[in-house]
This record gives structure tokens, C-alpha cells and sequence, in this order.
């Protein structure tokens, strides 16, 4: 441990610490003394970048050991006193290399910073995402402390939502020195020359590296069991089975191991598997589901799995006891996952628009993965044919030769409309080098702020960005003759002046001052500009809608006694915690696989309700049109931002996202399984475990101190310890951040829980009895309440006065008068239910009942209700009713949009909180004040 740390201790103690030779020369000792001497591309980048001190470019094959690269390129950095920065596209990624490093340099001497925080951020090693440093290097420029920059996955450059943080580096750092390493970086010319270019510094690129474990390909129409079942016999186990979604992952998974094939999972194998296996915890919907494929060496490994279950797979992996593992193309991004073969069981993804063929970067960065170092002499990549094809194959083969069985085939073709793959696609992708990288450059409200900060001379660094960047200086034919970004940025900085961010002169389009050139036109020449607004402390770090957030829960702060107009589902204190909640909500990420499964049990919800009305289809239809996901405080949320940006010029190009997780888990009282089983989302617990936890973090980071109340704090507590208990290790995650040396107490899922009774999940004031206390939970006693009042709700429909007064009667017997309070308001009895509807029908010609009229945003409930919440004929003066009662109104839905009449009712909590349900009493059909 700490190898490199003392390496450079025994070079310092010997006065050879910035001696190139002697520092190379300690890093071959080192390599040879852990067992993998420096593979000659190794070798010749070690020369370049310690001898020689130049950039390097390593389009490295997988498997080559590209990461030792970045070792040797960080070591002399470090020898010398520099800064170095480990940059990657994923917060995983990151957080694994952080560790690596830490092993070999020491925790002082490594620290990390992403969107979510920082560990040791003044380290001299800095594990980073590359929007971190790319939003730092447009602020700070030559002035950041950063001699050598390291950037992993450098393929993300052609990214056409991500790109501009591998270019940006590139284009404001010209002190530092870069080292850019991917297995499929494609023709590197053009970067070996702007590197040059700009910095003046020579450039190696490293083309002599060959693959340490050569590829056989081949192609099979075959099923994927006999491909296995070949496989195995062959000794060409563990197998990657890539699949083109988690579903298809987890279902062919559960089909194979249904199968019994023989894959070679010997006896001792299978004794140590068990022993390990039952170390973990496997509580979730989609563990019951993973832990018997593991007891018979299959693995499944995709995005939307807990990550301490892609932990224990890749660790199970990783120690040679798994077979096979079912994935999707998460193998392709770095992760350590070591195999033989990579079984590809489609050429074929679905880009978000449309189904298109993989390109060869795609397909070369998943076959990549195949044969270790090590352990393999060949890796192997077999492309199953499509499911067409194999059954034609088949179909032959059981024809053996027979011409008349062959001529009775009835050959299957590709489906009509679909994309589908042949043996030729398989062998242009196989033979074809990875495309050239396409730049994806923009300018953005944010990247001109941090750009106008920078020390120099503004206009200079504004010209950078918009005459300087690679889609620019690499734009051919009519491209070359229009620049779009020159329009994007006098449009940003008209737009910062005149929201008053900024102040100063701007020149004009044309203004020639201090140049007569024609490539000079339109460029900002002179003036300066000088910044009027305060910026987040937080800027140059994480440019996400934080800040709006903490503006808009500011103001709530001082209007915090006033109801809004869309109002939680408990008013008072536990309404404004939930307000609150959703304002955070709404700025962070989409997890749009939640947000899908949300939006289809909503419309499953309507569709039922609406047949079960005898609504025709068209009514059907158009009612499904209307229904999304929860959107709580949309309207007032939309509104703020729209006047937010126009102050705040910056968050242009950013958009709130009002939703419902958190705040539906709580006020529907549900637990983290329960959540995921109403929605049947098994194969996506990972991204809501994510999405909790990113939750959790913001609401500690975001939330004003005065609206952290004991409330607040009761709900963020909760949903620290349902992450903890359904998977501990995003926050242990940090935890070993912070301590390393916690890692060697974790569990082999990465987690440090110990398991057992008390780690028994509860949702938001449940009792361990699985009752609640709707004291602590208020709002799960208003949803109960609220679905109560729907057979309420279809009786005022069908104008059925009797009926409406039987189900009082029965109410109030079954309650048995339980609640003192709600016994003495006097019932409505049957003709005043008739006289309540009386005035409803003279108004209006339509009641919804369904779909709209039951949604969570036409009711609410009212803890603390005054006179000025009791409308004026429910005949009940207000001194009749208890302060101890709480009170409910369904805003009716009419036909005309003028929601002017409601259903009210009396609730008592304290009765509710005895009986483990709500005790209450209508007060009927009231015009609403």
C-alpha cells in the first residue's frame, strides 16, 4: 500500500526526486516488483511522458493497462510539486479510481470532487468528473493550479450532450499537459496537431500498443443456450452476455439458469459461492430475484440494479466465481468486470429516437472487454445472429440435408419496420476502426459566465470560445463560412446586460477596434465587462438549479404562513415540509425510468376509472392525454423560474422538473419495496436508490436553516435510514471517502451494515407493527381520507341524496362515537344532502367523478382551519367545531372549469391515530369561498 508514496520519499531521501531517469527508472523497479513489468507501450509512454514531458495521446486497446499510464504521468507530476487531475465520465468511475490511487499514493495525497462534494478538494491529486474541471478551467484558465490533467474515457469527447467538458480543457489550459487515453479514440492527428498548436508542447501519440490478449470473433445462429452450453465446453468461460435492455438481462438470465446447463461450476466453486453469497443481504424485490441465480454462477449487471449488488457481481467476478453474466452495455464504460468472452446478442440499440445499428466505436468499447491479462492467452466475441435468423437455422438443420424438407421451409424474414443485423453487419463492425470523434461544442449562459471571470483580457478569453473551439477551426465547406457560436454569445452577453448580471461595454457586431481583419468580424474587440450579480460559491462546481432552489425557499421562508394555490395534501407546518420537499425536488435529475412507471400506473389508474364509468373511448382518450406523473407546485414553480432567469441570465438553458418521489412515498406512507412494487419497477431499484440518495444530499445542502424544522428533520432522517437499510453503500461510499481504511471492515457488497431484525425497513411514521402514527405522518392520514371520500364522490355525482345519507349513518355507527368532538356536529339527513345538491345542479350540468376529480391536487386538508376557511353555508358556526379537528375539502371538478363548490368533512387525529384509520364526518356540498 502507499507504493509510490514511499517511492517518491526514497527519491527525495536520495536528492533524485526531479530527475527524470531516476524517477523512470523507480516506476520499472516498482512495476517489476508487484509481478506485470511495463508492456512495451508502457514502457514508450513512461519515456515520453517522464523523459520527454510531452502530451500524450493513448488510443490503448482494453486490456493494455492504459490506467498505469495515468499512474506514471500523475508520479512525475507529483515528483516535480505539481497538481494533477484524474478526470471521467461517470461519479463510479471516479470514485474507483480515487481508491486506486489512495492505495498507491496515500490518502493525503488524493482527493475527489464531483457535483455532489468533495474529499480532500486540496490534495495534489484530484479524482474529478469532467464537468468539474472543465468548469474551472473556463474560470480560471492558465491561473488553475494544474500541471498535468489525465483523461480517462477521452471517447466521451464526441458526447452530443456531455462533449464540451473533454474540449473545454483543451482550449483554456494551455499550461498544462494533457494525457488522453481511450480504447476507441479513432484517427487522433487532428488533436496531436491543436495540441501543439496551442500549447506548444510536443505531443507523443502512442500507436505501438497492442492488445496484450488478441480477439477471436466470430458469428452464431444459434440460441444462447447452446452458444453457453459450446462456450463451456470449450473452456471459453466467464462469459459477458450483452443485451440491449435490463429487462431482456434479467429475463434471459432467469431462463438460462432454468435450464441446468452444465457450465463448468464445479463443486468447490459452488462451496465457496454459497459462503460468500450468504454474507450478503438480499431484502429487495429484484435480490430475491438475484441471490438463486448466483448459487449457480450467473450473474446479472446493468445500470438499474442497487449498486451493491453490481458491487458484489463484479466482486464474485472478480475472484473467478461466476460463469456467466447477463448485462447490458455498462460492461463498455470502464468497469471492472474481467472475462473471457463477450456473447453480443443484438448489433442493434435504441439511440432515444430510433433503432439503429451500433457504430464501431460502440461495438469495438463492449468487445473490447474480452480475455484478461493475465489469465487469458485469447479473448473471445461471438455476435448471436437475430432471433429470425437462428430459427431459419434451426429449421435447416433439422432438415439434414433432405431436399424435400428443405424446399417445405417456410424461411422467416427481418420484421417489418424494425432494424435488424446480419453476419455482414458483424463483420464490417469487426473490421472497421473506431470512427473519427466528432466535436460537440456550445456556449451556454453559465460557460460565459465563468469565462468572463477569468484573469486576462476578457475579449480574448470570449474569442477562445467562440473562434477557437474544435468544431470551428475543423468546420469544412459551407460550415467554415458561418460560426453559429458568434450569434450564441452576442445573444448571451445582450442578454446578461440586460438583465443587469453584467455591466460594461459591449462592442458591436463589426466593431473593428484593435483589428481590420475579415475573420475578425463580429468578434468582441474591446470594453469590459464587470460582473453586478452574486454568483453561487458554488459555480465554477456544480451548475445545476441549486441555487433557484435556494432563492424560491428563501421567499418561501417569509410567506411561510401562506397557503398556496396548489396546497399539500396536510396544511400547516407538515404542508410546508412537503412544499418544501418538492421545490428541491423539482432541480434535481429526471429518473425517468421512475417517472415512466409513475405515469403509467396514473393512466392504468384513470383508464380503470373511467370504464368502470362507461366512458366512451374517445372520453377515454383524451382524459389518458391529460394524465402524467405528479407535478406538485408546477404552476407556481414554472412561474418563479420564468422571472428567476430573467435576474439570473446563467440558468438559461436549464429547466425545472417538478415531480413527486419523496413527497408521494411519504404521503402515501410507503416504503422504499412498497414504492417499487406499486410500480412495478424491479429492474430499476437503482436508479430510485440513487435518486434518494442525490434527494437526501440536496435537501441537507439546499434547505434554508429556518425551514429545517423538527419535521423537516423527522422526514430527512427517515430517508437516511431507508437508504441505509435498503443499501447502505452510497452513503458508506462517502464514508470511505473520508476514512479508507473503512474499506477493510466493508461487507463484499461494499456496505458496512451488519444485517438482521432492526434493519427492518418502516415507511414515514409506521410503527414496527405496520400501523402509523399520523401525528409524526399527517399527510399519509389525508391520503387515506382522500380515497375514502371516492365512493363519496361517485354518490354526489349521481345526485343520490338517500344513499349519501345511509352511508353518514352507517359512518357514524361504525365509528361508534370514538371522537367526542366529531359526535356532537349534527348530521346533514337526507334532505339536506337533497338541498346540497340542489344548489350544486342549479349551478352546474356536470360533476366529474373520475379521472381529474380524484387527483391528489383538488384536495387538501387544512390542520389548523380558522372561520375564514368554513364556507358560509355549511350552516356549523365555528365555535361548534373542536380546534382539535382537522378539515378536508375535495374541490369539485364541474364542467365549466369554475371549481367554485367542494365536499368538506371534519377529521380528528387523535381518534384517527387510535383507531389506525380516519375518523370522521362529512359537512357536505358547500360553495367554496
Amino acid at each position: 500500500m502507499e507504493a509510490l508514496n514511499q517511492l517518491l520519499d526514497d527519491l527525495e531521501d536520495r536528492g533524485a526526486l526531479t530527475d527524470p531517469v531516476e524517477v523512470l527508472l523507480a516506476f520499472q523497479e516498482w512495476a517489476e516488483s508487484t509481478g506485470r513489468p511495463l508492456y512495451p507501450h508502457q514502457q514508450e509512454a513512461a519515456e515520453r511522458l517522464i523523459l520527454e514531458d510531452k502530451h500524450l495521446i493513448a488510443p490503448t486497446p482494453t486490456g493494455s493497462g492504459k490506467s498505469l499510464i495515468g499512474v506514471a504521468a500523475i508520479l512525475w507530476s507529483l515528483a516535480r510539486g505539481g497538481v494533477s487531475y484524474y478526470t471521467a465520465p461517470l461519479k463510479a468511475l471516479v470514485s474507483e479510481k480515487f481508491f486506486d490511487l489512495v492505495d498507491l499514493f496515500g490518502a493525503a495525497n488524493v482527493g475527489m470532487v464531483t457535483g455532489d462534494g468533495s474529499v480532500n478538494a486540496d490534495a495534489p491529486i484530484i479524482c474529478a468528473t469532467a464537468e468539474i474541471l472543465a468548469n474551472q478551467a473556463l474560470r480560471w484558465g492558465d491561473d488553475l493550479n494544474v500541471d498535468t490533467v489525465v483523461m480517462d474515457e477521452f471517447h466521451y469527447y464526441a458526447d452530443p450532450e456531455r462533449g464540451w467538458a473533454w474540449q473545454a480543457p483543451l482550449l483554456t489550459l494551455t499550461k498544462t499537459r494533457f494525457v488522453l487515453m481511450s480504447a476507441t479514440l479513432g484517427d487522433t492527428s487532428w488533436f496531436a496537431k491543436n495540441l501543439w498548436e496551442v500549447t506548444g508542447r510536443e505531443v507523443a501519440v502512442l500507436d505501438s500498443a497492442k492488445r496484450p490478449v488478441p480477439l477471436e470473433m466470430s458469428y452464431a445462429a444459434e440460441p444462447l443456450e447452446k452458444i453457453l452450453q459450446g462456450l463451456a465446453n470449450q473452456d471459453r468461460l466467464p462469459a459477458y452476455v450483452v443485451h440491449p435492455s435490463q429487462r431482456a438481462a434479467v429475463e434471459e438470465a432467469e431462463r438460462i439458469a432454468s435450464l441446468d446447463l452444465r457450465l463448468g461450476l464445479d463443486p468447490d466453486t459452488a462451496a465457496q459461492l454459497k459462503d460468500q453469497v450468504n454474507t450478503v443481504q438480499f431484502r429487495s424485490s429484484f435480490g430475491k430475484t438475484l441471490k438463486p441465480l448466483l448459487l449457480k454462477g450467473i450473474g446479472i449487471h446493468h445500470a438499474g440494479m442497487l449498486p451493491r449488488y453490481r458491487r458484489l457481481v463484479e466482486k464474485l467476478a472478480q475472484a473467478g466465481l461466476l460463469r456467466v453474466i447477463s448485462g447490458t452495455d455498462t460492461l463498455g464504460v470502464g468497469i471492472n468486470v474481467p472475462i473471457r468472452t463477450v456473447v453480443m446478442t443484438s448489433l442493434v440499440k435504441f439511440d432515444g429516437n430510433k433503432e439503429r445499428h451500433l457504430n464501431s466505436r460502440e461495438f469495438h468499447q463492449v468487445a473490447g472487454r474480452a480475455g484478461r491479462a493475465g489469465f487469458d492467452t485469447v479473448g473471445y466475441v461471438v455476435a448471436q445472429a437475430p432471433e429470425w435468423e437462428i430459427d431459419n437455422a434451426i429449421a435447416i438443420a433439422r432438415a439434414d440435408g433432405n431436399a424435400k424438407q428443405l424446399e417445405k421451409i417456410k424461411k422467416k424474414k427481418a420484421p417489418e419496420g424494425r432494424t435488424s443485423w446480419t453476419e455482414g453487419t458483424f463483420n464490417r463492425l469487426a473490421q472497421s476502426a473506431p470512427e473519427a470523434m466528432v466535436p460537440r461544442w456550445k456556449i451556454t449562459h453559465a460557460m460565459v459566465l465563468n469565462t468572463l471571470q477569468r484573469p486576462g483580457n476578457q475579449a480574448e478569453n470570449l474569442n477562445t470560445l467562440v473562434y477557437r473551439n474544435h468544431n470551428v477551426l475543423r468546420a469544412t465547406g459551407p460550415a467554415k463560412d458561418h460560426n453559429p457560436f458568434a450569434d450564441t454569445l452576442q445573444h448571451i452577453l445582450e442578454s446578461l446586460e440586460d438583465s443587469g448580471v453584467i455591466s460594461g461595454r459591449q462592442p458591436g457586431r463589426g466593431d473593428s477596434a484593435g483589428s481590420d481583419s475579415a475573420g475578425d468580424k463580429g468578434r468582441p474587440q474591446g470594453g469590459h465587462w464587470t460582473l453586478t450579480a452574486d454568483l453561487p460559491e458554488t459555480f465554477a462546481l456544480n451548475q445545476d438549479l441549486a441555487p433557484f432552489a435556494l432563492d424560491y425557499l428563501q421567499a418561501f421562508t417569509d410567506h411561510a404562513d401562506s397557503p398556496s394555490a396548489e396546497a399539500p395534501a396536510a396544511g400547516g407546518a407538515f404542508g410546508d415540509t412537503l412544499d418544501v420537499i418538492s421545490v428541491v425536488e423539482s432541480v434535481l435529475d429526471d429518473p425517468n425510468a421512475i417517472l415512466r412507471a409513475q405515469e403509467r400506473a396514473a393512466k392504468d389508474r384513470v383508464f380503470a376509472e373511467l370504464k368502470a364509468s362507461g366512458a366512451d373511448y374517445d372520453e377515454r382518450q383524451t382524459a389518458l392525454e391529460r394524465t402524467t406523473y405528479p407535478k406538485p407546485l408546477s404552476q407556481e414553480l414554472e412561474a418563479a423560474f420564468e422571472t428567476y432567469i430573467k435576474a439570473n441570465p446563467w440558468a438559461r438553458g436549464y429547466f425545472i422538473s417538478p415531480k413527486s418521489i419523496i413527497r408521494e412515498m411519504v404521503e402515501t406512507g410507503q416504503t422504499f419495496q412498497a414504492f417499487e412494487a406499486s410500480l412495478k419497477i424491479e429492474f430499476s431499484e437503482g436508479v430510485l436508490l440513487r435518486y434518494l440518495s442525490d434527494a437526501w444530499r440536496a435537501l441537507t445542502q439546499i434547505v434554508p436553516e429556518p425551514l429545517k424544522t423538527e419535521r423537516f428533520i423527522e422526514v430527512l432522517d427517515w430517508l437516511n435510514d431507508t437508504i441505509d437499510k435498503v443499501d447502505s453503500s452510497l452513503l458508506d461510499e462517502w464514508k470511505f471517502l473520508e476514512n479508507p481504511e473503512l474499506r477493510k471492515t466493508a461487507n463484499l457488497d461494499g456496505t458496512t451494515s451488519a444485517g438482521g431484525p432492526d434493519e427492518t425497513e418502516l415507511a414515514f411514521g409506521e410503527r414496527p407493527d405496520g400501523t402509523f402514527d399520523y401525528r409524526l405522518n399527517p399527510a399519509k392520514l389525508g391520503t387515506e381520507l382522500h380515497r375514502e371520500l371516492f365512493s363519496w364522490l361517485d354518490m354526489l355525482g349521481g345526485d343520490e341524496f338517500e344513499r349519501l345519507s345511509a352511508m353518514e349513518t352507517k359512518l357514524r355507527s361504525d365509528q361508534g362515537g370514538v371522537s367526542r368532538p366529531l359526535a356532537e356536529i349534527p348530521p346533514i339527513t337526507e334532505s339536506g344532502w337533497d338541498k346540497q345538491l340542489g344548489a350544486y345542479w342549479d349551478a352546474h350540468d356536470f360533476m366529474e367523478t373520475v379521472g381529474e376529480a380524484r387527483h391528489q391536487r383538488n384536495f387538501r386538508v387544512i390542520t389548523q382551519p380558522t372561520e375564514a376557511d368554513l364556507p358560509a353555508s355549511i350552516g356549523i358556526s365555528p365555535e361548534a367545531i373542536s380546534e382539535n379537528l382537522w378539515l378536508a375539502e375535495l374541490t369539485i371538478v364541474d364542467g365549466d372549469g369554475d371549481l367554485d363548490f367542494g365536499f368538506y368533512a371534519l377529521l380528528d387525529p387523535e381518534a384517527s391515530n387510535e383507531a389506525f384509520h380516519p375518523i370522521w364526518t362529512p359537512l357536505g356540498l358547500c360553495e367554496r369561498l
